[in-house]
């Protein structure tokens, strides 16, 4: 359906289409040729109008309503005419009334009506000007001008060593200003170019710092950058399930806007949703997928070893880029752990163990450690919620570490998440915002998430520099997007003759692994793995793991009945368990530092190696099935804690 076409302003051969689902914006041949197209639309448009019109909407004429029937009916029961004449006031006088109320009402609708029609002409007129105006500067600049002012404006942004003041919130969040804004270039500019393109293969083809985490691929058997050298870590290869199992039940989706609109007015927080809108992993192994291009972090290791510090950060950046690229597609949620729950990953194919514990559940916050070859990793998270409608923004309070045997750490925070279209519409989420990697050796970063508009036509953009501590000058560019690949450019491209390309000198760093998706929650084959339970694995786990969350497997296994039913039982449970924490439940695994963060302590994997889960609640309440055992079992770990 054509809703209304316009002609653009400024370039006599464009047109816009507005269908009322999307904007198309199309070139003619010549302006003749537009008048010509712009006719024939509006005749198709006229040979099928719109259903409602104003005048579907145009006040109706006074209705002349007759009383005969009724004086007819109560002269047969023998109704005097004083009682007659009353019946009839009456009756006329609700008539009267209603066909006020009516009149009234189609007011409303006519003025509804040309309101939308009002919005619609803005919106056509806005999406054209912003265009049009696009357009204008890009003639005006010309492409490859374009390229390098853009380029510039990025590499003349501010320094990624600002006061604490203008970096961080009193909550560690990122307090963004005006001249953080700067300039945004089209990463599809170099991500398709020619030059781009064959600097990446030569990469690959010369040995360059292109490893790409894919079981199809291999790691180059020497990766090299200025005489430098170092050698892929190799790790046993692990068999791992590649899929989850098939559904024993047909699924019976529910819309989210049904459950929503009961309750209206209420904390949200307290909803309970059906599972359908989670997927079969919980938040605790979500914060693992952060870690499936760890590779990055032992290549980190082994640049530092050799003295090069840059190469060092710019595997550390594209590794805090590469932790979103699991998010793409991801439409479901995952289930909230309860209260001291834990999850473990032990994969010796990746040469790391990974930790992660549930330490308060008002605010929720999931505390992690990791440990590599060569370094450590830990963060504790607390996402702040904001509902806008038809979205849900999520900021993220907490700050990632991670640390180098050789001392040298480097830390950040994660960007904000948005979540469209949660009531109408295809569910799909961006991040967006500033994300400064403070080292603490010889070089910080700033990267920027550029937000995804309405008309962009090439989302998910990251694009940053690197900056010396010492001299703040800034010696490497980054370029890419978080679900695709990230690029790097050595030195500053602001100080190059005029006519200098730096994307000729673009190298990969990074890109996300291909898979085809196997499961309607679009898992990679990493997150597949995540909640796999075997049979020696079982016997050695804790009571509080993830795997043993009945509500989770039942999904999983796709006994949605039963996942529904369990779901229900456990946040039950937690509510209850909630008393726990007001009376000064502390976690089992985890504790405060001095910063307000929360440490690994230590001893978890000394006691599984003994099986020693003694004082240890089962929080899912398996044994018994009742709230009050939880409640029982985790006084007295509380109390045995205490003394």
């Amino acid at each position: 359906m054509v809703s209304s076409v316009r002609a653009s302003k400024s370039d006599d051969k464009r047109l816009t289409i507005f269908t009322g689902t999307k904007t198309l914006h199309l070139c003619c041949i010549s302006r003749d040729d537009r008048t010509l197209w712009i006719e024939a639309l509006q005749a198709a448009k006229d040979l099928f109008p719109r259903v409602l019109t104003s005048s579907d909407f145009s006040t109706s004429e006074d209705i002349v309503v007759s009383t005969e029937k009724l004086r007819l009916r109560l002269s047969q029961e023998g109704v005097g005419e004083a009682v007659i004449r009353d019946c009839e006031s009456i009756m006329l006088a609700e008539h009267s009334e209603l066909q006020n109320q009516l009149n009234a009402l189609q007011r409303k609708h006519l003025m509804l009506l040309d309101t939308l029609r009002q919005l619609e002409t803005e919106k056509i007129e806005l999406e054209a000007t912003v265009v049009d105006e696009t357009k204008e500067r890009d003639s005006f600049c010309g492409q490859g001008n374009r390229r390098y002012s853009d380029f510039y404006s990025v590499m003349s942004e501010g320094s990624a060593t600002d006061s604490d003041a203008d970096n961080e919130s009193q909550d560690g969040a990122d307090v963004e200003t005006d001249e953080d804004d700067g300039i945004y270039f089209d990463t599809n500019d170099f991500l398709s170019s020619e030059a781009l393109r064959s600097a990446s293969y030569r990469s690959r083809e010369t040995g360059g710092n292109a490893c790409i985490y894919d079981k199809e691929l291999f790691f180059s058997d020497r990766l090299h950058r200025v005489g430098n050298e170092i050698r892929p870590v190799q790790y046993p290869y692990v068999k791992r399930r590649d899929n989850l199992p098939e559904p024993k039940e047909k699924e019976k989706p529910v819309g989210l806007w049904s459950i929503i609109k009961d309750n209206i007015g209420k904390d949200l927080s307290g909803v309970c949703l059906p599972v359908y809108f989670n997927e079969p992993l919980s938040s605790l192994q979500k914060c693992f997928e952060d870690l499936e291009y760890s590779y990055l972090v032992d290549q980190a290791m082994e640049w530092g070893k050799q003295g090069d510090d840059l190469m060092r950060i710019l595997n550390i950046v594209a590794f805090a880029v590469s932790g979103y690229a699991s998010t793409e597609g991801r439409q479901c949620k995952p289930f909230n752990p309860l209260l001291g729950e834990t999850y473990e990953a032990d994969y010796p194919d990746k040469g790391l163990r990974f930790f992660s514990e549930k330490v308060s559940h008002h605010p929720m916050i999931v505390a992690c450690h990791c440990e590599g070859r060569g370094w450590k990793f830990w963060a504790d998270s607390n996402l702040k919620g904001k509902f806008w409608g038809r979205s849900i923004q999520l900021d993220p309070v907490g700050i990632l570490t991670l640390q180098f045997e050789d001392g040298e750490t480097f830390q950040w925070s994660k960007v904000t998440t948005s979540i469209y279209n949660i009531i109408l519409g295809k569910i799909y989420c961006d991040h967006y915002g500033t994300m400064r990697i403070k080292g603490s050796g010889n070089y910080s970063c700033k990267l920027k998430f550029k937000e995804q508009s309405i008309i962009d036509r090439n989302p998910h953009q990251v694009h940053g520099f690197v900056q010396d501590n010492r001299t703040g000058e800034k010696v490497a560019m980054l370029v890419g997007k978080w679900d695709e690949a990230m690029y790097y450019v050595l030195g500053d491209p602001t100080t190059k003759p005029k006519g200098y390309d730096p994307m000729t000198e673009a190298v990969l760093l990074w890109e996300r692994g291909r898979s085809v998706t196997k499961t309607r929650y679009n898992l990679t084959p990493f997150a597949i793995s995540l909640n796999e339970l075997t049979s020696g694995l079982s016997d050695k786990l804790p009571p509080t793991d993830s795997r043993l969350r009945p509500d989770q497997r039942h999904l999983e296994n796709g006994e949605y009945e039963l996942a529904n039913a369990e779901k229900l039982r456990l946040e039950q449970l937690q509510r209850q368990a909630r008393k726990l924490q007001e009376r000064g439940w502390r976690p089992r695994w985890f504790s405060k530092d001095e910063d307000g963060c929360y440490r690994y302590m230590g001893g978890y994997w000394e006691a599984r190696e003994k099986k020693d889960w003694d004082g240890i609640p089962d929080i899912f309440g398996q044994s018994s099935g009742s709230p009050s055992s939880y409640l029982v079992e985790s006084r007295q770990s509380f109390s045995s804690s205490c003394s």
